[in-house]
């Protein structure tokens, strides 16, 4: 699944493509919008709040996606082949004179009012990557429930927005700590949000994320995908938990020496 620096840069591509262009096609292949044309409108901007995208156009009105496990958004020049999936798995075609953008297999396209976009996104807690990043604020909302596992809290959307797996596994390697340690145990909890707005704000521009400082290709992560190598630091095999009974369930990552702390029951 994308990760909030990922949409942060796919924001920004789509808005130096689209933003203020005049749509010259539009065609949103989902029954709810099947005829909603925004053809003749100007792009005002493409913004990002977490993993969610918001593609504001005039007249107030904002085109909300997600791309949740595998979506995406593809954009291409005039008489470009059109790459990403097949036909059938495209949901929107945004066209100006000069780009075309093209999302596949998006599973959340809906249109709202701009004034009502806290409808789609007011829950989520502060974004790393937002012009609004509040630390206060986001380690106040990780410390609500200080009995929850780090690694849970850190994947709540409405604690910390922007936040996938694989910065879940990364930081609570680099806080040294068990995913499973209740959250209010940490020994400065304030080190998550500032270290998950480090990482973010390191990776926004890299088309490879990368937590292991140095260039080595094969080391750009510390625990993430490597289970049963050796840890980066201290050698001892990588652990991780078997995948979940559901497709998007979250398989974990952690060394047990560099990591201390509550494991996951058998």
């Amino acid at each position: 699944m994308p990760e909030g620096d990922t949409v942060w840069r796919l924001a920004r591509q789509l808005h130096e493509a689209l933003a203020g262009k005049v749509l010259v096609r539009c065609e949103l292949r989902v029954p709810r919008l099947a005829t909603t044309d925004l053809s003749g409108r100007t792009v005002r901007e493409v913004v990002a709040r977490g993993k969610h995208l918001l593609l504001r156009v005039e007249g107030g009105l904002t085109l909300h996606s997600h791309l949740r496990m595998d979506g995406a958004w593809r954009i291409h020049a005039p008489g470009e082949r059109w790459r990403g999936g097949p036909a059938h798995q495209i949901r929107a075609v945004l066209g100006t004179a000069h780009r075309t953008a093209v999302g596949f297999r998006l599973p959340v396209l809906e249109l709202v009012r701009t004034a009502d976009e806290n409808r789609v996104v007011g829950h989520l807690g502060p974004d790393p990557l937002g012009p609004d990043w509040d630390p206060a604020e986001a380690l106040r909302r990780l410390l609500t429930a200080p009995d929850r596992p780090l690694g849970e809290a850190l994947l709540d959307q409405r604690l910390l927005a922007g936040l996938g797996n694989v910065y879940r596994c990364e930081l609570c390697f680099l806080l040294g700590a068990s995913p499973w340690l209740p959250i209010g145990r940490l020994s400065d909890p304030a080190r998550a949000p500032a270290l998950a707005r480090k990482l973010l704000d390191a990776n926004k521009d890299r088309p490879a994320r990368r937590t292991v400082p140095g260039a080595r290709p094969d080391r750009r992560l510390w625990v993430y995908d490597r289970a049963d190598r050796p840890c980066l630091r201290c050698g001892t095999p990588v652990r991780h938990t078997p995948p979940g009974p559901t497709p998007d369930a979250r398989i974990t990552y952690w060394c047990p020496t560099c990591q201390p702390g509550p494991t996951p029951e058998p």
